[in-house]
């Protein structure tokens, strides 16, 4: 997530119809799963979260929507839904863009979720339901919460927010260690045997015609993702617990918010608004 503040309407050229863009698609989710096998599953139950509580036609915002991984999960699952993408990244966006290109459901806008005006680009007042995973995480403290208090204005009176992100019990110490060594055993086994990890993933991207120029963009205005020690030696104020997400979300003005689902290291949070 950005430093910098940049919050722009969704005008951008169309996307070069003779890339296949699906492909890209996959191989992002590919290199998720490496880090998240667990990923598809986390998915499934986030929608049943948004049935149960929006029904079968839900208007909803992908918040840091990526490549668009949960929308292209929520308009096959639900043919009568709309969906808004809202990301940063340009390369993310170029490649959602055009995985979805001439599918009138799926709207994507260029924000920044830490700029104060960032609700004013969505193409809609409110949503039936908020979803994000994997992405929250990269914000500190102040901003995260900041940015629930905003989520509280942008989901519908009885609409849903779900968060599927990095959050632990830390109550048991030596079961987390534990289970921190098989994920780490299991990644180094899948990538001796070929698997994608992120920075390989944003070299590949960046060397591509179709995406060098976007990801030329994203290094000078994020930051080079292949390049992780300058990040590591900056000591960040992020939340990490399950309990502070719904204490926050019930303390900025949703009526109830609770964990659906977890894993080990991973777990979702269902907010009613």
């Amino acid at each position: 997530m950005p430093e910098t503040s940049t919050t722009t309407p969704t005008t951008t050229n169309a996307p070069d119809p003779t890339i296949d863009w699906r492909a890209w698609q996959t191989s992002w989710d590919r290199q998720q799963e490496w880090y998240m096998p667990d990923r598809e599953e986390r998915f499934r139950v986030m929608l049943d979260m948004v049935e149960a509580v929006a029904g079968p036609e839900p208007v909803v915002l992908d918040l840091a929507c990526g490549t668009g991984s949960i929308s292209d999960r929520v308009l096959r699952r639900f043919p009568g839904a709309r969906t808004t993408g809202v990301d940063i990244d340009p390369v993310l966006l170029t490649i959602a863009r055009g995985h979805f290109a001439g599918e009138d459901r799926a709207a994507f806008v260029t924000a920044d979720l830490t700029d104060p005006a960032w609700t004013e680009a969505l193409p809609h007042r409110s949503y039936d339901a908020v979803v994000t995973a994997t992405a929250l995480h990269w914000l500190d403290t102040d901003p995260l919460r900041k940015l629930y208090g905003d989520l509280a204005g942008v989901v519908r009176e009885g609409g849903v927010f779900l968060n599927a992100d990095h959050m632990t019990d830390e109550s048991a110490p030596r079961i987390n260690a534990a289970a921190h060594a098989f994920h780490v055993a299991r990644k180094e086994r899948e990538q001796a045997a070929g698997a994608q990890d992120w920075a390989s993933w944003w070299t590949e991207a960046a060397e591509s015609p179709a995406l060098a120029e976007a990801a030329a963009e994203r290094f000078a205005r994020l930051g080079d993702p292949r390049r992780t020690s300058d990040a590591a030696a900056v000591v960040r104020d992020r939340p990490t617990t399950t309990v502070w997400h719904t204490d926050t979300l019930r303390a900025v003005g949703f009526a109830e918010a609770r964990q659906a689902w977890c894993s080990p290291s991973d777990a979702l949070v269902v907010a009613l608004r």
